[in-house]
């Protein structure tokens, strides 16, 4: 949007067959024309952890800003924003198990003084005459009208609730799962998996040779096992592979092995289905 509105040119960091950036090119892509640097933390369609305390070390040398998109890391892993010195952190509400519609924008004091309102309405100003209008102080400059109230303290009780669990606690957990089903569904013969990084959160996407995505999440709804099909608004990703869609599950804490022996003989049914 920003590229058609400003004229922008859009670069993009190329990937390796395991779903990892290539550094090397990366670096290659920041010039003194560089305006920001835009990553995912964790790719919602691979798992991949990209490294990003690396990618804002190279992009500040340069004088670059960053913002990453935090919505896939955030339920999984401790997240410090001064540690890793980002200037934009974005995540939301129901990747954290909390209400949907909300989310969090966290910028560096002195940008975000630097940037105008983007939308005006009750309480983003600080005086008004038909002459100059003068802006409130941050937060308040960037949340005009009336406050999401209701969804505002579900996701404080969201944050909360994942504290007291303990999100070292869990990412631990989740890594176990990880590795559990990576071994047991890679050893189903047909399967492929997208997406093999070395750092890698609890996403196992993958593919059964023959059956589309969509008809396999179909089977195993049945089976009583809930997936994602399709591109997970990851269409460039989904070119990258050659594939039209990949069926991803999700695993997070309230998971364990039974669910994914589950998993794994509802994919033998498909086959059953399918062959």
């Amino acid at each position: 949007m920003l590229c058609e509105e400003r004229g922008a040119r859009l670069r993009v960091a190329p990937i390796n067959e395991a779903g990892e950036l290539r550094m090397d090119e990366f670096e290659k892509l920041l010039n003194d024309r560089t305006r920001i640097v835009a990553v995912t933390h964790v790719s919602n369609a691979l798992g991949t952890i990209n490294p990003v305390k690396r990618i804002i070390e190279l992009a500040h040398k340069r004088g670059i800003p960053v913002l990453l998109d935090g919505a896939q890391a955030v339920p999984h892993m401790k997240v410090n924003v001064r540690e890793l010195d980002c200037d934009f952190y974005a995540l939301s509400g129901h990747k954290m198990f909390g209400p949907t519609g909300i989310g969090i924008l966290y910028g560096k004091r002195e940008l975000l003084n630097r940037m105008p309102p983007y939308q005006g309405g009750g309480d983003m100003i600080a005086s008004v005459t038909f002459e100059k209008t003068t802006y409130n102080t941050l937060p308040y400059k960037f949340e005009a009208g009336t406050p999401n109230i209701a969804d505002a303290i579900g996701l404080g009780e969201t944050v909360r609730y994942l504290n007291r669990v303990g999100l070292d606690r869990i990412a631990a957990y989740e890594h176990d799962l990880l590795a559990y089903a990576t071994k047991v569904v890679s050893a189903i013969p047909g399967v492929r998996l997208i997406g093999t990084a070395k750092e890698k959160a609890s996403v196992l996407s993958f593919l059964l040779d023959g059956v589309h995505a969509h008809d396999l999440g179909t089977v195993l709804d049945r089976e009583g096992v809930a997936i994602r099909a399709g591109h997970h608004c990851a269409q460039p990703v989904m070119d990258f592979y050659g594939v039209p869609a990949t069926a991803r599950a999700s695993l997070a804490f309230y998971n364990t092995r039974e669910d994914i022996d589950r998993l794994v003989a509802a994919i033998g049914k498909a086959k059953e289905l399918f062959g």
